[in-house]
């Protein structure tokens, strides 16, 4: 084979890896996890994984929060507003107490101004978490708990709280609003919403 042959010859970024929706974190895993990083007096993945969950942002926008986004005054907000990279719109978000006590520690010990990125790099030239770090972190979240990694991904933490939103109050507007979705339909694919589920709501309607 000539040497032009070979370099036209491309590997799939996905060859070998499980392609498709990743699955959302159940509530038992989420504290199963947070448990975990606690115990082991992880604050930035303590932060970092609670806020994940919160704000139900896509890996690029979570990765390049800055500590003004979330802190004002002294003190975490309980809501956040971001524009996101892939939309372009602004897109809300809550802050629980937990992950509020999480960031605030987190701030504190690592001495972040407002200025600086919530979650910086550790690797030299980088200013912020990157998104491939992000994934390889969530990987090792999940294996520690026992779940297979192939099934999971930042888009799970993503999917996780806007599932369970779902599933407890079934409104497909609020979900649509908290992810930042333009259209519905984008909503009703992302939480992978089937016929059962619509045949499940109908049977509560007595009408």
């Amino acid at each position: 084979m000539q040497t032009g042959d070979r370099k036209s010859i491309s590997i799939p970024w996905n060859k070998g890896k499980l392609v498709g929706q990743k699955h959302p974190l159940k509530l038992k895993e989420i504290w199963e996890i947070r448990i975990r990083l606690q115990l082991a007096g992880d604050q930035r993945g303590l932060a970092l994984f609670n806020l994940a969950i919160d704000s139900k942002l896509r890996g690029c926008d979570l990765v390049k929060l800055k500590v003004s986004d979330v802190f004002q005054g002294s003190r975490v907000q309980a809501r956040a507003i971001v524009m996101q990279q892939k939309t372009h719109r602004p897109v809300q978000f809550e802050i629980t107490e937990h992950t509020r006590t999480a960031l605030q520690d987190w701030i504190k010990i690592a001495n972040l101004k407002s200025d600086h990125y919530l979650f910086t790099s550790r690797l030299h030239g980088s200013q912020h978490l990157s998104t491939r770090q992000y994934g390889r972190i969530v990987e090792k979240w999940v294996k520690s708990i026992g779940l297979d990694p192939a099934g999971y991904g930042t888009h799970s933490m993503r999917r996780t709280k806007a599932t369970l939103i779902y599933r407890k109050t079934k409104n497909l507007r609020a979900v649509q609003l908290l992810l930042g979705h333009s259209k519905l339909e984008s909503t009703v694919r992302y939480l992978g919403i089937e016929v059962d589920d619509a045949l499940e709501i109908s049977e509560q309607i007595d009408a």
